[in-house]
């Protein structure tokens, strides 16, 4: 398992902390499937969730464009036009944090290291999660879509990150879900915890640490650590 900087206590001596948002902190995969596949089937695509599962984690203009091919004829701006309209619809799974995550947040933040959220998502979807979450008052900085040209698994978004938390990116420690975040970590040169609420815990070999969620993740992180998956 590759880590980053060691302490004298046999512990990632990481300088800050960066945390991706849907699926890392909040619980938002049932509305995130339902969402895309509403855009899906009302354009007669045919999917199932290996398909709808390409569409996570990812920054909606990336993908969209990526996916060019399903849309014929629709521009990207409208179909998010389109995909953001849909949150309007009653019925929706409802969101709600992951377990743990502002202990965890609320405890990284008593130590002393700043704490900045990277996300794929729009900044006024990121804020309100973060009340949501309850962390509103201790995460301070957001990169979100509107500050990177590229998004995950692209490290733009995370690099700009450790530049606005004061430190290097192999002085930071990401906590992803998606495959395209941790990718994105990865290449970074961060360590990386993957947390298991996406992807089945095997999928996310690439991260550093694989949790089933943030409750009882210890801080700082442990080099070697029985965490429950």
């Amino acid at each position: 398992m590759k880590t980053g900087p060691k302490g004298s206590d046999g512990r990632v001596g990481a300088k800050a902390a960066l945390f991706d948002l849907d699926g890392t902190l909040i619980d938002s995969e049932r509305r995130s499937l339902v969402l895309w596949g509403l855009l899906l089937t009302n354009h007669g695509v045919d999917h199932d969730e290996t398909l709808l599962r390409e569409f996570m984690g990812r920054r909606g203009p990336d993908v969209l464009a990526e996916k060019a091919t399903l849309f014929p004829g629709r521009r990207v701006e409208d179909l998010l036009a389109e995909l953001i309209s849909y949150l309007d619809r009653p019925g929706l799974p409802e969101i709600s944090p992951v377990p743990g995550a502002a202990d965890l947040i609320r405890r990284i933040d008593g130590h002393g290291l700043p704490v900045v959220l990277v996300t794929s998502a729009h900044r006024w979807w990121a804020e309100s999660c973060l009340e949501l979450v309850g962390v509103g008052d201790v995460v301070r900085t957001i990169v979100s879509a509107e500050d990177v040209t590229v998004g995950k698994p692209d490290p733009s978004g995370f690099l700009l990150g450790a530049r606005a938390a004061g430190v290097r990116p192999g002085e930071c420690v990401a906590f992803e879900d998606s495959l395209a975040g941790i990718a994105a970590a990865k290449a970074a040169g961060m360590t990386c915890v993957g947390v298991a609420t996406t992807h089945h815990a095997s999928e996310l070999s690439a991260a550093d640490l694989v949790v089933s969620d943030l409750a009882g993740v210890d801080w700082p992180l442990p080099l070697y650590g029985d965490f429950p998956v």
